[in-house]
């Protein structure tokens, strides 16, 4: 099992930063991919951004320019600065990664944190 502690979420004004932080721990192998989703209140999950192992970060369109993604792989973390805070960034934002658990197995299981929210203020 894995488990995903996430911190960093709160309450800031438009045009204000956060930085979320989320630290995966537990039975792992190796990680192919570490990210962030939010969901909206009557709205669907989204992805905003992820992070997969030796290759490019992507990003939602709505949070280009204004989001960054970052990991500390030593630390099997995974980290997301946001800036330029609009209100439609209110959101609870769950941190996700794909694990595998063993050299022999070559699946990879996904795994989800309990979410933190955050509230843009206008």
């Amino acid at each position: 099992q894995v488990q995903l502690v996430e911190s960093g979420g709160g309450l800031v004004q438009a045009g204000g930063s956060l930085r979320l932080s989320c630290a995966a721990s537990g039975s792992m192998y190796s990680i192919r991919y570490m990210g962030w989703y939010r969901q909206a209140p009557g709205n669907e999950r989204e992805l905003v951004a992820i992070s997969i192992t030796d290759g490019s970060p992507n990003y939602a369109d709505s949070v280009k320019g204004r989001f960054t993604i970052s990991r500390d792989s030593a630390r099997n973390t995974v980290y997301l600065q946001m800036n330029s805070l609009k209100p439609e960034d209110t959101a609870v934002y769950y941190c996700t990664a794909k694990v595998r658990h063993t050299i022999v197995s070559g699946i990879a299981y996904d795994y989800w944190g309990q979410g933190t929210q955050v509230t843009v203020s206008s």
